[in-house]
């Protein structure tokens, strides 16, 4: 497909989303329904790939920061036809190009390629069949079955309407004869406009072959309009990659409760409970369990861990046979080593947890390193923060935090040291001793509790 080149309608203003996000931003499978179809795009290795741009303007750009896309801006939009004119000095005068539309996120590269293929010298056009084909252009053909011309659907007689083979959209269309077609086309019709599927008549006239190419499923001609329809295709999205899950071996308790919003890589015998979301990139190794309601996004999760319910992972890594959870969160930069345990109302940080240590109950550790087998007692925390600044805290190996204890970085902690429950340490802590950092307790006699008066 050395000739290819490929233009992505992506101009729209998207009214009916009720949004001041261009509609061409708006996310599918956590990805904007544009970059998605540049994905498509890309993948059927186009000698040129063009986007016009409308609404939105630099905003549209700036959110798709590719060097190697053309931009062609369509300040009026009067049509698919004129917007494919916009883009018409940056396309060659010899190959083929395939128009393609921002708003159709899902169509699939396999189909693209039959549609390629069908234009051979010619025209083809992408077509579906459906019971309803209110609101669509109508394909016109002859008695022997050969396309003749695209009739909107505002301009369509009562004996048009009832057909029920629609266009797309999509098409491909001979370089050689875009000058001369698209300067042809007139906004005589219903909605004033300068039709781009109007090029198909002028084909018949001029005695190019037209073919078409029909799609696999319907969604994958669905533009989105509204909400409504994201919504819809969004399930559509996330059932195929449920389905494609199961067929690959994963354990899904529900496949209609599963969120993939980028990718997600799998070993064997994974399993992963309800209502769970991924994000970005997710690497889960052998026998990883995910439970209830958790949220991964760019984590990378080893062989034999089990993530418990409503924790949350983000940009974190987790060794093997670790336990997380419930209600653990992670934040960018934890990276836990094997035989991990992360409990309940636990915070990580851009901190380096070590073979087999323990931090289990309401506690935080931010801007630290711990070594093996560390254990942190419950309601403990680094003071990472002076308001201004960050301080990272070194734990050693074998370490024992107790409960409630304050560790006030910068400060180390050195190996096998015990820190005395409720203990405010800001000091280095020996290797092998018991520290402890205490007010002593007092006990004021004849103090009495205040009333209310």
């Amino acid at each position: 497909m050395d000739s290819l080149s490929i233009v992505i309608l992506a101009a729209g203003q998207g009214k009916r989303m009720y949004s001041s996000l261009p509609k061409v931003l708006h996310p599918i499978g956590g990805q904007a329904m544009l970059s998605r179809v540049i994905r498509t795009a890309r993948s059927l290795k186009p000698q040129r790939l063009i986007v016009v741009y409308g609404h939105g303007g630099e905003q549209v750009r700036q959110a798709i920061p590719d060097p190697d896309i053309l931009w062609v801006q369509q300040s009026q939009q009067l049509g698919t036809g004129h917007a494919l004119k916009m883009a018409l000095p940056q396309l060659p005068t010899t190959g083929q190009t395939l128009v393609l539309y921002g708003d159709v996120p899902l169509t699939l590269s396999d189909t693209l390629q039959r549609l390629i293929a069908a234009a051979a010298d010619g025209v083809a056009v992408l077509t579906d069949t459906l019971e309803n084909a209110s609101g669509y252009g109508r394909m016109l053909r002859s008695a022997d079955g050969k396309l003749q011309a695209i009739i909107e659907d505002k301009d369509c007689t009562p004996v048009q309407r009832a057909i029920r083979e629609i266009n797309t959209g999509m098409l491909v269309l001979p370089n050689i004869q875009l000058n001369r077609w698209l300067a042809a086309l007139n906004n005589s019709n219903a909605q004033g406009e300068y039709y781009l599927t109007d090029v198909v008549a002028l084909a018949v006239a001029a005695g190019v072959s037209v073919n078409s190419a029909s799609v696999s499923a319907s969604w994958e001609a669905v533009g989105v309009n509204n909400k409504r329809q994201l919504a819809e295709l969004e399930r559509i999205l996330q059932s195929q990659q449920a389905q494609a899950l199961l067929d690959a071996g994963v354990t899904l308790a529900d496949p209609a409760r599963i969120d993939i919003r980028g990718t997600l890589q799998h070993g064997m015998d994974v399993a992963i409970d309800v209502n769970c979301v991924f994000e970005g990139v997710v690497e889960l190794g052998d026998q990883v369990s995910i439970g209830p309601n958790c949220v991964l996004k760019n984590v990378k999760v080893a062989a034999g861990s089990q993530i418990a319910a409503f924790s949350h992972l983000e940009n974190a890594v987790v060794g093997s046979d670790c336990r997380i959870g419930p209600y653990a969160r992670l934040r960018p930069g934890a990276e836990l080593a094997d035989h991990t345990h992360i409990g309940n109302f636990v915070e990580i940080k851009n901190s380096r947890i070590g073979s087999g240590s323990k931090v289990n109950h309401l506690s935080y550790i931010g801007d630290a390193e711990l070594g093996r087998q560390v254990n942190i007692g419950a309601g403990s925390i680094t003071c990472n923060y002076d308001g201004v600044n960050k301080f990272k805290t070194v734990i050693g190996d074998q370490v024992f935090v107790g409960s409630g204890s304050m560790l006030v970085a910068p400060v180390i902690l050195e190996n096998g040291a015990t820190i005395g429950a409720g203990s405010v340490i800001n000091q280095t802590a020996p290797a092998g001793q018991l520290t402890l950092a205490r007010v002593r307790q007092v006990t004021l006699a004849g103090w009495r509790r205040p009333v209310k008066k």
